[in-house]
């Protein structure tokens, strides 16, 4: 009895979170300009509503008897053990500084939306600072063993610490940087052709074409559009992307919906029943990552998925691509060169892109850099790793909606699930027989269903390591990313 009080209670969490989920989804895709304030205090009020949920001293109970209880299954102990740990981080913090947090995440998403719009850092500043306190309020709450950092990296990839993160961004840099040393001294492939004029319709339909391809469940979801992509998830049943559509560049719709689809599926494949519950929930923020990137990269930026789709691509944009082969498409999406924006970026560059959001992050979490000084610092580290320069504020500092929502700690998760793709993936090709060929005949079923097999029902009951080592039999090894890449990037431009 006393377990199904306990899931009762937490489903009943699950429905406000979900909630404000949803009203979070409209403020970011349909929600009128003067809907702004209205909004702010609607989830502050079921911000705080979950969280005095959360932190219920009827919780409480039930857990500590539940511990006691030697006759759960081990799924059960598991999932209350992980409850017990995050009940007990969420009693650190008061119902007043949760709702403060939810309003300064409104007034900071409200503000960063019209200062990247009109390329004025001034509007953001005093929020993202106002971000910036409160996160630092939090790490002292939270508390925490070597570095204010690994409390909120905590709430995205539990056991993982800046230490770790950063050593293994170190012991991974030298190899990234040698390889794109051999590739900036190639000749690049032409990829003129994508800044054509693309028909944002006609783009749209070819978007939601690879999403079904993919294996999406449009009966458990939708796609829409948003000035940042996003997956979100109310449940297994509903679960929504976003793309961004660019009439001059092809490539922001195809790599969006991809991405994201990848999230997608992730979150349509988690348990049903298990709703609310951490066995029902993704395992972490980088696992979720690796299912992105899996799809955008591996699959997605391989030449045997556009052996399928390429000819479909040509038929809806003869004009544009009509006289264009199969190969120098192929090599064109895969050019590789220092970009500004990071979602866009290659997928090798892309890792420099994240190494400089965590290492700002750092700072600002230490208190060594302020709001104020942020767009500098931003600049200077660009011009250091990718030696570009930064021209405005919308294409450096305010390109990333993640700070406007208070989302620190989230940026390194991006690299660790490109490096855990990469060795899930090779894991997939050695165990399911001609995985590659079928995807090549637009068949992803094969991949889709050892992914849900291996990673999306297990839920949050094991850690990113333990899901790692079970999948692959061993930890997180850099290694599968940079022999894919090598080899890769070797056939592409040619040494």
């Amino acid at each position: 009895m006393s377990y199904e009080n306990y899931t009762n209670h937490l489903r009943k969490l699950a429905d406000v979170n979900y909630a404000n989920a949803l009203l979070q989804w409209d403020q970011e895709v349909f929600m009128p300009e003067k809907g702004a304030a209205a909004r702010a205090s609607q989830q502050a009020t079921l911000s705080g509503i979950a969280h005095e949920l959360a932190t219920a001293p009827v919780l409480g109970g039930f857990i500590k008897e539940l511990l006691a209880d030697n006759t759960l299954t081990a799924l059960q102990r598991s999932n209350v053990e992980r409850t017990a740990k995050e009940f007990e981080k969420r009693n650190k913090f008061s119902t007043q500084f949760v709702e403060e947090m939810s309003m300064a995440i409104s007034a900071g998403f409200q503000a960063w939306q019209v200062a990247k719009k009109d390329n004025n850092y001034a509007i953001f500043e005093p929020k993202l600072q106002k971000l910036i306190d409160l996160k630092r309020r939090e790490v002292d709450l939270a508390g925490y063993d070597e570095h204010p950092y690994d409390a909120l990296l905590d709430d995205y990839e539990p056991g993982t610490t800046a230490a770790d993160v950063k050593e293994l961004f170190d012991n991974f840099k030298p190899g990234l940087k040698t390889l794109l040393d051999k590739i900036f001294a190639a000749e690049k492939p032409d990829d003129s052709f994508f800044k054509q004029h693309f028909n944002k319709d006609t783009q749209w339909d070819f978007g939601i074409d690879l999403l079904k391809q993919m294996g999406y469940d449009f009966s458990a979801g939708r796609q829409d559009i948003s000035a940042h992509p996003f997956t979100v998830s109310f449940g297994s049943g509903d679960v929504r992307v976003t793309t961004r559509v660019s009439e001059s560049d092809l490539t922001e719709m195809i790599w969006s919906c991809i991405h994201e689809g990848g999230h997608a599926l992730y979150e349509q494949g988690l348990p049903e029943g298990d709703y609310g519950l951490p066995s029902g929930e993704a395992v972490s923020l980088a696992i979720h990552e690796s299912q992105s990137r899996l799809w955008e990269n591996n699959v997605g930026r391989s030449r045997g998925f556009w052996e399928f789709n390429y000819p479909m691509l040509q038929s809806r944009f003869g004009h544009q691509l009509g006289n264009v082969p199969l190969d120098a498409f192929y090599k064109a999406f895969n050019r590789v060169e220092p970009s500004l924006i990071r979602t866009s970026a290659d997928e090798l560059t892309y890792h420099f892109h994240i190494i400089i959001r965590f290492e700002l992050e750092l700072a600002m979490v230490e208190g060594t850099l302020s709001a104020k000084d942020l767009p500098e610092a931003w600049n200077a580290k660009y011009k250091e790793y990718l030696g570009i320069d930064v021209p405005n504020y919308s294409q450096g500092v305010l390109q990333d909606v993640h700070w406007s929502h208070g989302s620190m700690g989230y940026f390194s998760t991006y690299s660790l699930g490109s490096l855990y793709a990469a060795q899930f993936y090779a894991q997939a090709v050695s165990e399911v027989p001609g995985l590659e060929s079928s995807i090549a005949t637009g068949q992803t079923a094969p991949l889709l269903n050892w992914l849900r097999d291996k990673i999306h029902n297990k839920g949050r009951n094991l850690t990113s390591r333990q899901v790692c080592e079970m999948v692959t039999g061993k930890p997180l090894d850099a290694k599968y990313f940079m022999d894919y890449a090598n080899k890769k990037y070797g056939n592409i431009y040619g040494f």
